[in-house]
């Protein structure tokens, strides 16, 4: 059994891995059974994807405190999510990040407005990214304004 308990919300998420063929453990799929606050027992198949996507942050949250990890990468884990759910995403983000660094692609910009650094990737000719830094500082400028002022090109 692992969970995630978030005091600051006042909800706790609870799940269980469960081998399906015990007798053959190292090649048996495993089942994830979780519990979302206010619901009752479900397989993940039956889980709304932003309810799988805390799920898999609740087995995620319970790995890291057995055995934390100096990087965390997460590519756009937060796109099912609600703007409620962003919000414990973020909770979630911080509490990691204090312990770990943590790397994430993602759309949402509300995730980025709380990143410490952002970086972009366009690309302007097919086949051909360019990596660009955002000035956090001048992030409001950027937004309002055709110049991107905020944006500086990666050498």
């Amino acid at each position: 059994m692992f969970g995630y308990s978030d005091p600051m919300v006042n909800e706790n998420v609870e799940a269980d891995l469960v081998l399906e063929h015990q007798q053959d453990p190292l090649s048996s799929d495993i089942k994830v059974i979780a519990i979302p606050p206010g619901k009752k027992l479900k397989f993940t198949r039956s889980l709304s994807t932003g309810e799988r996507t805390l799920t898999a942050l609740c087995l995620l949250w319970a790995l890291h405190q057995v055995r934390p990890s100096p990087l965390v990468v997460l590519d756009e884990f937060d796109a099912p999510l609600d703007d409620a759910n962003v919000e414990r995403f973020i909770r979630f983000i911080k509490r990691i990040s204090s312990e770990s660094q943590v790397i994430m692609v993602t759309h949402n910009r509300r995730t980025m407005e709380f990143c410490d650094t952002l970086y972009g990737v366009t690309m302007e000719e097919a086949g051909i990214s360019t990596v660009v830094s955002v000035n956090l500082e001048k992030i409001d400028e950027l937004l309002e304004s055709d110049q991107p002022k905020a944006v500086q090109n990666q050498e």
